[in-house]
C-alpha cells in the first residue's frame, strides 16, 4: 500500500534525513549526505528497493504519532487488544559516526512485533553483501558504503532481506541502532540507544529554546524552524530545498524534480526568517555559504548549488524505479542548474544587504564580488530567461525576473550609501531607474489594468504578489491592488493560489499540478501590506490547517485528491509560513523589513 506523502514524518541529523511512515516504515534514507545514493528508496520504487519496517503484526497504521515537544524525535504509538507500545525514531547529531536509532518501548500488555530490513544502495539498485561481525552485529557492504545494525533481537536472512520477530512487554525497551560509515573503516563500537536519545533531546530542546517568537501561531512556527534546521547541512550551512527527489507535483505525472540542492532564490527569505526569530548563527552560516558558492566569475553564477557549493548537478533518470505512485520518471540531479534566471541576482544582493544591516559580517564582506556581479548583470538584464518557475520552454522576459534585477541594483545602492562603500552609485541609479521604467512600460497591461507574468503576455503569475514585498511598488498602488484582485479571481481555486495556469502556459511540460503553497502565503503577505488583516489571518489559518499531523508541509497541495504533492518537507513552504506568521504577529515582519521603501510611488 502506497502511503500518502502527508503520512510521512522527517527525522535527521543536519547531514542526512529519513522519512518515517505512520506504519513504522522508513521508506527514504540518504546516507552519507542528503544528496547521496539512497540506502532506502521504497518511496520511489517498491519494498525491494530498500526499506525498514518495525510494527506489530497485522497493524498497517499507527494509533497516534507525534514529535516530542520542540525536537525532531518522532514517537509512533501502536495499540492492539493485546497491549500498547511506542516506536521512537531519531538520528542523534553526528559525531564520528552517523546513527539511525529505533527504540521499541512497551507501555501496556504484550505486543508481538516484526521487523524487516531491506538494504539497497545506489537508489535501490545495489544489493550489498551481508555478513556478521565478531560480536554478532549485522554488516552490509557495497563498494564505498557500509551499514552496521546492532540489536539484541535475533535476525535472519530471508529473500534478500533481514527479518526478525520479538515480543515487547510493559517496561521493556528494545533498541535497534543502524550506523553508517565508509566501508574501508573498522566496524563501529556499540552505542547506547537511550543515551543517544537523551543527547538528541537535549540538543533540540536547547536549539528550540533560542527562538524569539510569540503570537498565536508560535507552535507551528517553531515546528517550521526545526524543520528548516533539519534541512540545513551542518558542515557548510547550506539549506536544502527538500530532502527528497521526484515526489510528483501531480500524482502519475512527470513534473518530478530533484530538490536536494540549495537555491539562491531562497537566500533572502532564509536570512530574514532566521534573523526575525533570533537564529543569527544559522543566518550567518547561510550568508557565508552564499559567498563561497557564488565565488568566481559572475557570468558563471548559477541558480542552485550542491551542499558544499558544487556546480555540476547533471540530471539523470533512474528507469529501475517506478516512482512514487507510478509517477515517472525518477530524476537525480537537476538540469535547471544550467538555466539563466535573472531573479537570483536580486536575491543574492538583497541577502548581502540584509546581512550588513544585521551585522552578520563586516560591511565590506562580499562587496568586491557584488560590484563584479552588477557589472555582469548590467550586460544581461535585458535578456530573456527561464524565470522563477524554471520553465523548460524557450526563455521569456518574465516580469518578476526584471523586478529582481531592479532589486539587485537597488540593494547595492542602499548598501553603498548606508555603509559608505565605494562604487559607481550614480551609474547604478541610472540602470536601476531604466529597469523600473522598462517594467512599467512592458509588464503593465493597460487593457487588463494589471501587471502580467511576462512581457507581451496576458497571463497572470503568482510571483507578481511579491512586487510589493521586495519594494518595487506599494500594495496600495491601483495597478498593484488590481493585480492582486485579478490573481484572486483567476489563479485561486478553493482559496489557494496557483503559480500560473499550466493549462494555458507553454512551459514545456504537460499541464496539471497541485497548488504551490508558498504562493498562497505570498497572498497573505500582500493582504497584510494592503491592511486587510482579517483576510490575511483567515488565509493563513487555512494554510496552517493543511500541515500534516506533525506540522509538516510539502511543496504543493492537490485540491481534488485532498492530499500533499511535491517534494517533502519543502523548505520554501516552511519559510513562507514563518515569514507570514512574523508579518501577522506585529504587522511589520520580513515583508516590511525587506521592502524598506517602494521604487514606484503610490
Amino acid at each position: 500500500m502506497t502511503l500518502r506523502i502527508e503520512d510521512y514524518a522527517l527525522i535527521g541529523d543536519c547531514e542526512t534525513a529519513a522519512l518515517v511512515g505512520r506504519n513504522g516504515s522508513i521508506d527514504w534514507l540518504c546516507w552519507p549526505r542528503f544528496d547521496s545514493a539512497a540506502c532506502f528508496a521504497a518511496l520511489l520504487g517498491t519494498e525491494e528497493n530498500g526499506r525498514w519496517i518495525i510494527a506489530p503484526d497485522g497493524v498497517e497504521a499507527c494509533t497516534h504519532r507525534r514529535y516530542w515537544d520542540d525536537t525532531l524525535i518522532l514517537e509512533t504509538t501502536f495499540e492492539t487488544r493485546d497491549g500498547v507500545a511506542r516506536l521512537i525514531d531519531f538520528m542523534p547529531m553526528r559525531g564520528e559516526r552517523s546513527h539511525l536509532v529505533r527504540l521499541v518501548v512497551g507501555e501496556r500488555g504484550h505486543l508481538h512485533f516484526r521487523t524487516q530490513l531491506v538494504i539497497r544502495f545506489g537508489y535501490g539498485a545495489i544489493v550489498p553483501w551481508v555478513t556478521r561481525t565478531p560480536d554478532e552485529a549485522l554488516r552490509a557492504i557495497a563498494g564505498p558504503d557500509k551499514l552496521v545494525l546492532r540489536t539484541p533481537i535475533p535476525l535472519r536472512g530471508e529473500n534478500m532481506s533481514t527479518i526478525g520477530e520479538f515480543d515487547v512487554a510493559a517496561g521493556e525497551t528494545i533498541p535497534f541502532v543502524l550506523t553508517y560509515l565508509p566501508s574501508h573503516l573498522p566496524d563501529p563500537d556499540p552505542v547506547d540507544g537511550k543515551a543517544l536519545l537523551h543527547a538528541a533531546e537535549e540538543f533540540w530542546l536547547g536549539w528550540a529554546d533560542r527562538a524569539q517568537i510569540s503570537g498565536p501561531w508560535m507552535k507551528q512556527v517553531k515546528r517550521s524552524l526545526i524543520t528548516l534546521k533539519a534541512l540545513t547541512y551542518g558542515p557548510t550551512g547550506g539549506v536544502l530545498a527538500a530532502p527528497t527527489t521526484s515526489l510528483p507535483e501531480c500524482v502519475g505525472g512527470e513534473r518530478n524534480w530533484d530538490y536536494r540542492y540549495c537555491w539562491l532564490r531562497d537566500a533572502t527569505w532564509t536570512l530574514l526568517a532566521m534573523m526575525s526569530t533570533g537564529y543569527y548563527d544559522e543566518a550567518r552560516a547561510w550568508q557565508e555559504w552564499l559567498l563561497r558558492a557564488v565565488a568566481g566569475s559572475p557570468d558563471q553564477m548559477q541558480i542552485m548549488y550542491g551542499l558544499a557549493g558544487e556546480r555540476q548537478l547533471p540530471e539523470t533518470e533512474l528507469p529501475w524505479l517506478c516512482g512514487y505512485a507510478n509517477s515517472r520518471p525518477v530524476r537525480i540531479g537537476n538540469g535547471a542548474h544550467q538555466q539563466i534566471q535573472l531573479d537570483v541576482y536580486g536575491e543574492l544582493m538583497d541577502a548581502l544587504h540584509h546581512s550588513r544591516r544585521n551585522a552578520l559580517a563586516p560591511d565590506v564582506s562580499g562587496w568586491d564580488l557584488q560590484k563584479a556581479v552588477l557589472e555582469h548583470l548590467e550586460t544581461v538584464w535585458r535578456e530573456p530567461d527561464h524565470g522563477i518557475w524554471e520553465v523548460r520552454s524557450e526563455p521569456r522576459h518574465f516580469t518578476y525576473s526584471k523586478v529582481m534585477a531592479w532589486v539587485a541594483f537597488d540593494r547595492t545602492i542602499k548598501s553603498a550609501k548606508a555603509f559608505r562603500l565605494d562604487g559607481p552609485v550614480e551609474h547604478w541609479c541610472k540602470i536601476r531607474d531604466a529597469i523600473c521604467d522598462d517594467v512599467i512600460k512592458n509588464a503593465f497591461d493597460a487593457k487588463l489594468g494589471t501587471f502580467v507574468g511576462a512581457y507581451g503576455s496576458q497571463e497572470l503569475d503568482a510571483s507578481l504578489l511579491l512586487l510589493p514585498a521586495v519594494g518595487f511598488i506599494p500594495a496600495q498602488d491601483p495597478r498593484m491592488s488590481a493585480t492582486i484582485t485579478a490573481i484572486e479571481h483567476k489563479l485561486m481555486r478553493d482559496g489557494l493560489v496557483m503559480r500560473y495556469d499550466t493549462g494555458k502556459s507553454d512551459d514545456g511540460l504537460p499541464p496539471g499540478e497541485g497548488m504551490f503553497l508558498a504562493c498562497s502565503f505570498w497572498l497573505v503577505d500582500a493582504y497584510i501590506l494592503l491592511g486587510k488583516i482579517d483576510r490575511a489571518k483567515a488565509l493563513f489559518d487555512r494554510l496552517v490547517n493543511l500541515c500534516n499531523d506533525v506540522g509538516l508541509l510539502s511543496e504543493e497541495y492537490d485540491l481534488q485528491g485532498k492530499r500533499m504533492v511535491g517534494n517533502f518537507p519543502q523548505a520554501f513552504s516552511h519559510l513562507a509560513l514563518v515569514t507570514s506568521a512574523c508579518n501577522l504577529s506585529d504587522y511589520k515582519g520580513p515583508a516590511d523589513h525587506r521592502a524598506e521603501e517602494a521604487a514606484v510611488p503610490a
